[in-house]
């Protein structure tokens, strides 16, 4: 450990309890997490590391982010070595060559008919670029009265307005209400009777994309922008689509013009066993959103992928107007760039993109296979897996939703040296790319020995 990694786990050590009223900590229940702290004060590879020095396994990959592991020897140095150079350039009427370089291996790796991406700094902000680029391409093509858009109950699609208004999950939505209007919203697809415990995708729950076609007779589709969904819904604990599903909403957006946008901020490089998830599925979207795993989370980042004939729609009119007012500050940032370019030439190096699969050198079965031998242990209602992310479904206590869930993940944190998240009743779970069998083996029996000391 260098100076300054003991220098800041010092910090943190002291920091008084009085202290830790300053942050108003983002989606988390203050006066609990204050009244015992979780704290983080360094991390390397598959594990954090709390201001005392104890080591903890981190079995969701930071927030679903940190997909190559943490603290990465080659995107650490590409970062120190952009900070050194240019620590900011704008890309307003200006550009830098980092910036060009990336999108060059995203649209590659995408490949057709995927040709441009526009960058952003978030997942929140990458779905209300996507939304916007939906509005405009209409408009530029005469269709200006597509304004309506239709998102998924149980949907988490970012924070910004457009993202809440097309995202589904009741709790975030409860203090702002739907900040759009012509929003509206496909059933999710979660089925306990039909597809409790099923391994991989459903079987049950692929005419459910028909509702859409129901929204068409009732807005007509000649008023409806874009879908906007996930691949795989993570926020909402792992709804994983059943088997047709994404092809059904792709023919129904073909046959009424309709744009169909994947989120895919937490599925994006390599959580599901290939680059990007529409991959693995099969489907092409119009548009999809990445952020999390562009560069392992290492320094904000995000992007917006456009099919071909989208970005051509505006290039029109006077050359020296710009052709779609929208972007951020930090659009590109350097540092940001530098991170994402070392991140996918070591996802490529090592292989990262396959971890999750179910080929030779996947671990996706074994996951599969660990994660649903929980079944039958005190509370568990279902189990999910796709990829590598997984849900475990717990019963809901007497006294309110989420508190047994809360509690498992405290009880992980300081008895069993492990880091899980929870949403709702649900235990979710997205380690590294890099995880082994035998990790695989101390989260699933982590979580096992947590299960039976649950109320």
């Amino acid at each position: 450990m260098n100076d300054l990694s003991r220098s800041a786990m010092q910090a943190i050590t002291d920091v008084p309890q009085d202290h830790l009223s300053s942050f108003w900590m983002p989606f988390t229940a203050n006066r609990h997490f204050k009244a015992r702290p979780r704290l983080l004060a360094r991390a390397e590879g598959m594990y954090y590391y709390t201001p005392e020095g104890r080591p903890i396994l981190d079995a969701v990959a930071g927030l679903w982010c940190v997909n190559a592991g943490h603290c990465r020897k080659p995107i650490v140095e590409a970062i120190q070595k952009a900070a050194a150079t240019l620590d900011f350039a704008p890309t307003f009427q200006m550009g830098h060559p980092l910036a060009f370089e990336l999108a060059e291996m995203l649209t590659d790796l995408a490949g057709p008919p995927f040709s441009q991406v526009f960058y952003a700094c978030s997942g929140s902000e990458a779905v209300d670029t996507a939304m916007k680029i939906a509005l405009a391409y209409h408009r530029m093509r005469g269709e200006g009265q597509r304004t309506r858009f239709i998102g998924r109950e149980r949907g988490y699609n970012g924070v910004g307005f457009g993202g809440i208004s097309v995202g589904g999950i009741p709790a975030n939505r409860k203090l702002f209400g739907s900040m759009l209007p012509n929003v509206d919203h496909l059933p999710h697809t979660h089925n306990l009777q039909h597809n409790a415990f099923s391994q991989g995708q459903p079987q049950w729950g692929d005419h459910l994309a028909d509702e859409l076609e129901r929204m068409v007779t009732l807005h007509d589709a000649s008023n409806i922008a874009a879908v906007v969904v996930e691949t795989v819904a993570g926020s909402t604990g792992v709804l994983i689509p059943p088997k047709g599903y994404l092809e059904r909403l792709r023919a129904l957006c073909d046959k009424h013009g309709i744009l169909l946008i994947f989120d895919e901020v937490i599925t994006g490089f390599g959580r599901i066993g290939k680059p990007f998830g529409w991959q693995r599925f099969g489907v092409v979207p119009d548009m999809f959103t990445v952020a999390k795993g562009i560069n392992s989370a290492a320094v904000p980042m995000s992007a917006v992928f456009t099919r071909e004939g989208i970005y051509e729609a505006f290039m029109s009119g006077p050359e020296h107007l710009i052709e779609f007012a929208h972007g951020y500050t930090y659009s590109a940032h350097p540092l940001a760039c530098a991170a994402a370019i070392a991140a996918q030439n070591l996802y490529l190096d090592e292989g990262l993109f396959e971890r999750a699969g179910d080929g030779p050198d996947g671990v996706g079965p074994y996951w599969q296979e660990r994660l649903h031998s929980l079944k039958g242990e005190p509370h568990v209602i279902d189990i999910r897996n796709f990829g590598l992310m997984g849900a475990v479904e717990l019963s809901s206590r007497a006294d309110g939703v989420s508190k047994r869930a809360l509690d498992a993940h405290v009880k992980a944190f300081f008895e069993e040296d492990l880091m899980i998240r929870y949403t709702g009743d649900s235990i979710a779970l997205s380690p590294p790319l890099i995880v082994s069998k035998p990790e695989i083996d101390r989260i699933v029996e982590g979580i096992r020995s947590v299960l039976r000391r649950l109320d």
